[in-house]
């Protein structure tokens, strides 16, 4: 009885000590290679089937889309940030300013963190659309905003397979899937506006909107992602965000869109806004417009599934040295007025 006891606590032992691994020693990019083009494409032909019928913010088609992000997330058993079984974030419906929306939500998963759970590392998408028009046609959104969607879910993984292996990250990780953005960012605004974890806390927001396809400006060169807004809080986070890059990924980040005078306004026009208006760095990862941008046509079997699963791999990678790294991102740049623009 007694050596069974002794086998039995040193079992104990060894499966704590596995938990509590130090995540320096860790090879990031062996989790990165588990976010794969065939699981990205097995996720957004059901993501962005008809069956969810364009996932407009408070229809049916919506909700159906919120339901999959939380079995999914339940199936990783990363849990609610809010407890229980409670994945969703109402969102106050006087937030809408135009249509007839009674009820949306954002959906949360949650990582905690080993060392520094306090400190958050938000990785965002929108996970709405903009549903049907008059004649019944469906606007699956598979870009706009699917693929981050499913990336988002592939990241979350990836984490997951990490932790399992006992390379829990340092700071918490908090999975946020927001409604509303076409209907003027909302759900991100009603999160930042009400949020489950101190903005003070948020570290940084990696923003995903639109991976999945290659832009007019990049036929035949595939290999790159627009990074906007890496540098306007944080010289840090630029840094760090090229250097994992040039380590691991070598995508061509093009900055394009980044340029203040650029007529397209990207950086004001994705849920990462309404956390850089609170001085919480960001980036925003985009393939920029293509010509099935807000159309009928924007459907899964368009997608590059091989570039979706790199440029997930590099959200991972980032978020992962953000999560990481001995000191918190510093903010030098904050913005002075944080209601301008």
């Amino acid at each position: 009885m007694k050596n069974l006891l002794a086998i039995a606590l040193m079992a104990i032992l060894v499966s704590c000590g596995a938990r509590q691994k130090n995540v320096d020693n860790a090879d990031p990019m062996a989790y990165a290679n588990t976010i794969t083009a065939s699981d990205l494409k097995d996720h957004l032909f059901t993501f962005a089937s008809d069956e969810f019928q364009g996932r407009e913010t408070g229809e049916p088609g919506q909700k159906m889309a919120a339901e999959y992000l939380k079995k999914e997330y339940q199936s990783l058993d990363l849990p609610s940030p809010m407890g229980n079984d409670d994945y969703f974030q109402e969102v106050d419906p006087s937030y809408f300013k135009r249509g007839n929306i009674e009820s949306t939500e954002n959906v949360m998963a949650f990582l905690k963190g080993s060392e520094k759970p306090d400190e958050i590392v938000v990785i965002s998408s929108h996970y709405d659309h903009v549903g049907m028009d008059e004649d019944g046609n469906i606007f699956n959104g598979a870009d706009d905003d699917g693929s981050g969607t499913v990336g988002v879910l592939e990241i979350a993984q990836a984490f997951h397979e990490a932790a399992k292996d006992g390379y829990t990250p340092r700071r918490s990780i908090l999975f946020l899937n927001v409604t509303g953005e076409e209907k003027g960012l909302i759900g991100s605004k009603y999160y930042t506006d009400n949020p489950v974890f101190p903005l003070e806390n948020t570290v940084a927001d990696l923003n995903i909107d639109m991976i999945g396809r290659v832009d007019p400006d990049h036929e035949g060169k595939a290999d790159y992602i627009y990074l906007i807004g890496s540098d306007k809080l944080s010289t840090d986070l630029h840094k760090l965000s090229e250097n994992v890059n040039k380590k691991y990924m070598n995508l061509d980040l093009d900055y394009t869109y980044n340029d203040e005078n650029d007529p397209n306004r990207f950086y004001y026009r994705s849920d990462h806004y309404n956390f850089a208006k609170h001085n919480v760095p960001i980036i925003f990862y985009f393939n920029g417009v293509h010509a099935d941008y807000h159309k009928a046509t924007d459907t899964p079997d368009k997608i590059n599934y091989d570039m979706l699963a790199k440029r997930a791999q590099l959200v991972f990678l980032t978020a992962w040295e953000v999560a990481n790294r001995p000191e918190r991102l510093v903010v030098d740049k904050p913005v002075e007025d944080k209601s301008a623009k």
